[in-house]
């Protein structure tokens, strides 16, 4: 049907971005003719015209004007602010765009990118996190969460840095570092990586995981999926949104524990922020050798922010047990920054020597580099 579709589009010079609802009808009369002769052929009709009418043109359109720069893979990250503040990052850097949508035309957008992810965002949802078939995250605010206007962020993963080369190519670690960090993922040591917002964790962690030996067997488990890493033996698995009457919701915390009995050789938390880090914790603590990144300014400060967030599961988790389970169980913390030209650069890796002093984990500097 799409392919139907988009030579019908190509015949007419019909531009589904320039002219939706012309494309929105051709798209219409070749569902109703589809389903005219769908008998007659044998074929099973379409019931839900609408949605094969969605469907359809969310796979011949794209995503209309924001397309290119989904497309150019030196953008990073695209958000709309309102329908005429519409911007990008490239290197860090960011930029606004000269383009000026309307209301409806981000509200389309972002319905076909939902399409096929199976959230949704509404008055009693306003907020949604979701993965485009390219492996970007999209995340959606709407009013009256937002002022006025619904606010879209899509980030892009770049593949030139999914491997520890690019990213050394790219001047963010060296390569003795590189080869250390290669080495103790083949060991089986356990990787902490921290940083602020857009530090570049997320890469890190991928170009990690992509350091692991074929043979392991990689389970990750995520809000949503961020992580587009290719190896022989890997399992993804994603939270999921409760359904409008409230059940169904699937937690980071009940992810982990699944994972556990999946076989795993690494355990993969794409970002530890609530009361799953004790549930990473404890599966390291029984020899299961995982990594996951962590919101903090500092590898020291990401230590101790994981041995407070198992607090977040009950009162009953006691604190002396959960820092000697980090010196014991993490092996490495890789710290990511960004600096003020937008290089995303590993500023410095920590080895906890598996004492406590004073309550704290005791750690040995391994690497430090350049921070401007």
């Amino acid at each position: 049907m799409a392919a139907r579709v988009r030579e019908e589009l190509r015949s007419q010079q019909i531009d589904p971005s320039r002219d939706p609802d012309r494309a929105q009808t051709l798209t219409r009369v070749e569902v109703r003719r589809y389903n005219d002769t769908a008998l007659a052929r044998g074929e099973r009709p379409i019931d839900d015209e609408d949605g094969c009418v969605r469907e359809v043109l969310a796979a011949v359109a794209g995503y209309g004007p924001l397309q290119p720069y989904l497309d150019d893979p030196s953008v990073e990250e695209i958000w709309i602010n309102a329908p005429d503040r519409v911007f990008l990052a490239r290197g860090g850097v960011s930029q606004q765009l000269p383009l000026h949508l309307q209301d409806g035309q981000v509200r389309d957008l972002v319905e076909r990118m939902l399409h096929a992810t199976g959230r949704r965002v509404d008055l009693s949802q306003p907020f949604v996190d979701a993965s485009l078939p390219d492996g970007s995250r999209l995340h959606v605010v709407i009013p009256d969460v937002t002022r006025r206007h619904w606010s879209v962020n899509i980030r892009k993963f770049l593949s030139a840095y999914r491997d520890l080369e690019g990213l050394v190519a790219a001047g963010s670690l060296t390569s003795q570092a590189a080869e250390a960090l290669r080495v103790e993922m083949s060991r089986g040591s356990s990787v902490l990586v921290s940083g602020a917002t857009h530090a570049g964790k997320t890469t890190m962690l991928g170009a990690l995981i992509a350091a692991c030996p074929p043979e392991h067997r990689i389970i990750t488990v995520e809000e949503t999926f961020e992580l587009a890493v290719a190896a022989p033996d890997i399992v993804a698995m994603q939270g999921r949104q409760p359904s409008l009457e409230g059940t169904g919701e699937i937690t980071l915390r009940r992810l982990v524990k699944e994972a556990l009995r999946m076989r795993p050789d690494r355990l993969i938390v794409g970002e530890v922020r609530d009361a799953e880090a004790l549930d990473l914790l404890l599966a390291l603590n029984t020899g299961v050798p995982g990594a996951a990144t962590i919101h903090a300014n500092s590898a020291r400060e990401a230590l101790r922010k994981l041995g407070a967030l198992p607090l977040l599961a009950g009162r009953n988790i006691d604190a002396a047990f959960v820092t000697a389970a980090i010196a014991s169980s993490v092996q490495l913390v890789v710290h990511c920054a960004q600096d003020s030209q937008g290089r995303r650069r590993v500023t410095e890796i920590v080895a906890p020597t598996g004492t406590v002093t004073d309550g704290a984990v005791d750690v040995r500097t391994v690497y430090t580099g350049a921070t401007s």
